[in-house]
């Protein structure tokens, strides 16, 4: 015999009567981490790609906008896809809406000036 007797039996290929306790036992650390890092992690970032492509849909004429690529400007022109952005007196540049990081509003100031 290549497996004793007793090694066959203790190994067991059925589980013991708390077979459905142990496994929720067993999960439940998983499962709790698992709802951690939806309400710390993966819901707090939809709220705040919502609330981005809220602001890119309403952007407007005299918003000041930050592109992806870090130009910072007042939008001059809204189209369907495109956005001018003004990002110095008489340089102005077309910008793909989705490019756009951060929509602030018309009436907001930078702190150093």
């Amino acid at each position: 015999m290549l497996i004793s007797p007793a090694d066959a039996q203790v190994a067991g290929g059925t589980p013991a009567a708390g077979g459905i306790a142990a496994l929720l036992v067993s999960v439940a650390p998983f499962a709790a981490i698992m709802v951690a890092f939806w309400f710390l992690l993966i819901r707090p970032q939809q709220q705040r790609a919502r609330t981005l492509a809220n602001a890119i849909a309403a952007v407007k004429k005299g918003d000041q906008v930050i592109t992806a690529g870090g130009l910072v400007g007042r939008v001059t022109k809204v189209e369907e896809r495109f956005v001018e952005v003004e990002i110095a007196p008489t340089t102005r540049v077309r910008v793909v809406k989705a490019t756009l990081a951060e929509v602030t509003g018309a009436g907001v100031k930078p702190a150093n000036d």
